[in-house]
């Protein structure tokens, strides 16, 4: 499997990358034909429940129009700020293939954040370039809790983050414990040193294990790896290249059709948001690769509200074993990891009922008191 959009090659987005070339605004291909289909899904989407809500509009957050989702059936649910991957590979054009059934217990709050789809294409590029760092995309996640306590009248909502925002997140709620009931990590990032030589270490064991002689050959170019030569996006790329090959971003199905294509469905996207995660992703990831590649939670030994890991068993794009050590030696009121079997990095596509099982299980009842789980294991 060949990387899609090399220069997008650092967590989520930024590893998934092609060889094919990035769509810019002025070149960005009519997608009309999937109108219809669009208008299908949008209609089952569609919150009916009288006591739901359902809302997409742009709200000012560290001064950029950021681009927020709102939905759920019943408004006095518990309220999760699930914050994207990338950087820059917003959830919002997926939202329609995993989300809709844990609508239903939960309000799910999503937002593009700076540099990312509809934030991006609705942004003067000229001011933002500066804002691009670790620090104000963590001012962003507090000030967009923030937003939405007031706005649905909750006083604590649960963190979620994926893959890159796992990193603004667990700042957030490292620094402002007292808006969350807890926090999620989902494909999490500890250290990226140590996530480097694991994918890296993968990918050679795999390729060995297959007889895969050019890519060993290839693996061998930037040996060791990480080691003491810089890790340029050259090397990430190629060192992510075959981790992936192997089942380290979508253990069981090629992601191409449902991740990179599924945003031609998505009712919340027109062509041009669509060919704005590609620019947003170039756009972000050289600003942001010094910082991100120094990002290091392990000194953190304590946890001030309750802590949940969910891990892909087969993730070797941010391998699960860093986060394993790091959650069982953690001091925090609760903490829990819950292994997916199945799962690579894209948990929420390749197992979102047992995602949903285990809000329901171990965080529903965080955000409620109703219930509260036993802490300390590991599923």
């Amino acid at each position: 499997m060949l990387l899609r959009c090399l220069l997008a090659a650092l967590v989520f987005a930024l590893v998934a990358a092609s060889t094919a070339p990035l769509a810019h605004a002025a070149e960005c291909p009519d997608r009309s034909e999937y109108a219809p289909a669009r208008e299908i899904i949008a209609q089952l989407n569609r919150i009916v429940s009288p006591d739901g809500v359902q809302e997409s509009y742009a709200a000012p957050i560290g001064g950029v129009e950021q681009w927020v989702t709102i939905r759920g059936q019943d408004r006095a649910n518990p309220v999760v700020l699930f914050v994207h991957g990338g950087p820059a590979a917003p959830l919002t054009p997926g939202l329609w293939q995993f989300q809709r059934p844990w609508e239903e217990y939960f309000t799910m709050v999503t937002w593009d954040q700076r540099g990312a789809g509809r934030t991006f294409a609705r942004t003067d590029h000229s001011g933002l370039s500066d804002t691009v760092r670790i620090e104000r995309y963590v001012e962003d996640v507090i000030e967009m809790a923030e937003h939405v306590r007031g706005k649905l009248g909750q006083d604590k909502l649960v963190l979620m983050g994926h893959s890159w925002g796992t990193i603004p997140a667990m700042h957030a709620a490292l620094r402002r414990p007292d808006l969350f009931h807890a926090y999620v990590g989902v494909g999490q990032v500890i250290n990226v040193r140590d996530n480097e030589r694991i994918s890296y270490q993968h990918g050679v064991d795999q390729a060995r294990l297959h007889g895969n002689q050019a890519a060993l050959d290839e693996l061998a170019t930037i040996a060791p790896y990480p080691g003491d030569t810089a890790i340029t996006r050259e090397r990430i790329v190629l060192a992510r290249k075959w981790a992936q090959h192997y089942g380290g971003l979508s253990a069981f199905r090629d992601e191409s059709n449902y991740y990179y294509r599924g945003p031609r469905l998505s009712p919340e996207y027109d062509d041009a948001d669509r060919c704005a995660i590609n620019e947003g992703n170039v756009f972000t990831l050289g600003r942001i690769l010094p910082e991100f590649l120094e990002v290091d939670f392990k000194p953190v030994n304590r946890f001030p509200i309750p802590v949940l890991m969910f891990m892909g068993r087969h993730d070797y794009t941010t391998p699960s074993e860093p986060t394993a050590q790091w959650l069982d030696r953690v001091e925090a009121p609760y903490k829990r990891g819950v292994w997916f079997e199945r799962s690579a990095h894209m948990l929420p596509w390749e197992e979102p009922g047992k995602l949903l099982v285990s809000l329901l299980q171990y965080v529903r009842p965080l955000a409620t008191g109703d219930g509260v789980p036993t802490t300390g294991t590991i599923d």
